[in-house]
């Protein structure tokens, strides 16, 4: 389970590349792949149920506030390529991210994210020399199956979580019946 919660920390610290005035995805279900290049750690995959109203928070917050953690933020188009730089500072560590993502936010999109995070406590799953490279691959699925409701995310193990409910208190992931 700690490496599911490293994982979905690894995508909700992705998430700030977003935090800038990015296109709106398509409201269902979309599947994330995460790939970590150059480390022994195998692909993760998440299934994750958006509405307009999750995407534009999950694009605005990443749960916390941007503006205030964020020294930089800037954001380029280049041909089909945003380009996104940042410098932003959570739990006394200082983190500085570029992303390039091409695709488009309807139906696939692939970003490629190099970052290096500098001081604060270890992060279990982290390099030592806090660098870190990932691709994420992102398609749509189709609309949310029934039962699924905006923010819930199901990650390949069949861990559940909605990231609206990680917001309030006692809001853990569940793990599926054994």
């Amino acid at each position: 389970m700690r490496r599911q919660l490293a994982i979905l920390a690894c995508i909700l610290c992705a998430t700030p590349a977003f935090a800038l005035d990015m296109p709106p995805r398509k409201a269902g279900l979309w599947e994330i792949t995460m790939k970590f290049d150059g480390r022994n750690i195998p692909g993760q995959t998440v299934k994750h149920c958006i509405d307009a109203a999750t995407d534009k928070l999950m694009n605005s917050s990443a749960g916390g506030s941007p503006q205030q953690n964020c020294d930089k933020q800037d954001m380029s188009h280049s041909g089909g390529m945003v380009v996104v730089d940042s410098v932003c500072h959570f739990n006394g560590a200082t983190t500085t991210s570029h992303a390039e993502i091409t695709g488009d936010f309807n139906s696939a999109y692939t970003m490629h994210v190099t970052s290096k995070r500098q001081g604060g406590p270890p992060t279990p799953g982290l390099s030592p020399t806090g660098e870190t490279s990932m691709t994420i691959a992102a398609k749509w699925l189709g609309p949310c199956a029934a039962g699924q409701r905006p923010g819930d995310m199901i990650m390949s193990n069949g861990m559940k979580m909605n990231v609206l409910d990680l917001r309030k208190p006692g809001g853990a992931p569940r793990l599926p019946p054994r």
